[in-house]
């Protein structure tokens, strides 16, 4: 059986040279590449790809929300997360969002192979820099954040009103309101402030450019 791959990365030489080394397995093709998050969510079912090569940090739809929104669409898709960041809360943030794997871009180019194959059994992957992580980690005993939580936190964090992460979500900026005072509970945190300053500290906005 070929495994379809489908590479979305803003850099083009990124994804030229995946495609390359790719091309060279038998058992694997490439259906396409794309360049932006929400470009993936759109043409997900029309390219019907078995494995989605994604990176997190691209312009517009970010990789977590583009993962969610891929999974919604076409729930037997495998998301293998590009990365060139190793902190085990993002990488755990990535995998809470139904990324079955995480591969960060400077391993050796048949890891990425191998990281195909490993997923396509069903099994999750964690390139060698990442081991560790795939149990998201929480601190001083503090309550574990949903994964819709996670990716409010990041929305709030970049400085996002409620009603931009509302309306990026296609929630209500009631539910927002909900999920933000839930996150401030768990964290023990009472100010927007205090949220960025922990999703800094905690490698949460690694990889959006802040």
């Amino acid at each position: 059986m070929t495994t379809r791959v489908l590479i979305v990365d803003d850099h083009p030489m990124v994804t030229e040279g995946i495609q390359a080394i790719l091309e060279t397995y038998d058992d694997i093709s490439v259906v396409g590449t794309l360049n932006n998050g929400q470009e993936a969510v759109d043409k997900i079912t029309e390219m019907a790809p078995d494995v989605v090569l994604l990176d997190l940090n691209m312009p517009g739809l970010s990789g977590l929300n583009a993962t969610e929104m891929i999974l919604e669409k076409r729930p037997e898709t495998r998301i293998l997360i590009l990365s060139m960041h190793d902190s085990p809360e993002y990488i755990s943030t990535a995998l809470s969002h139904g990324a079955r794997g995480y591969v960060l871009k400077d391993v050796p180019t048949d890891e990425i192979q191998t990281a195909i194959e490993t997923v396509m059994r069903g099994e999750k992957y964690l390139c060698t820099g990442a081991k560790g992580s795939l149990t998201p980690k929480i601190s001083d005993g503090r309550e574990a954040l949903t994964s819709r939580e996670q990716t409010i936190l990041l929305e709030l964090a970049q400085g996002k009103s409620n009603k931009q992460v509302a309306a990026g979500l296609n929630i209500s900026v009631r539910t927002v309101e909900t999920h933000r005072n839930n996150i401030k509970r768990k964290l023990g945190i009472s100010s927007t402030a205090g949220l960025t300053r922990y999703a800094l500290e905690h490698g949460v906005l690694q990889g959006t450019g802040i």
